[in-house]
């Protein structure tokens, strides 16, 4: 048997909060269900928390859901950005941010009548 060593978190990395990641994973999973997302992942460096989505395994990142503190008091420490960069919204309040992927769920559930 094998034991592998995983280096321990860094202690000074962002993270989201057990909120922040149940209203994420909130949105996440009703479009799992609307069958458009299929993967995620989590990143926390000592800049940002990311949140990635797939649309399938092993792809690039259709969106990222980004925390990042430092920029709280500017421009808000919320992003949702697009897999080619642009910033779809922006702001201090998570569910505001989401909001524009809850928009998309929407027009997914639309668009199947």
């Amino acid at each position: 048997m094998e034991f592998h060593s995983f280096p321990a978190p860094h202690v000074d990395a962002v993270s989201f909060d057990r909120r922040e990641l149940s209203a994420i994973l909130s949105v996440y999973g009703r479009m799992v269900a609307a069958g458009e997302w299929r993967d995620y992942a989590i990143d926390a460096t000592r800049d940002a928390a990311v949140f990635s989505i797939f649309r399938r395994t092993a792809e690039h990142p259709i969106y990222r859901v980004e925390k990042r503190p430092r920029l709280a008091q500017r421009q808000g420490a919320y992003a949702v950005i697009a897999m080619d960069g642009h910033i779809l919204k922006r702001g201090r309040d998570l569910a505001s941010v989401l909001r524009v992927l809850e928009a998309k769920l929407i027009k997914v559930v639309a668009g199947r009548d």
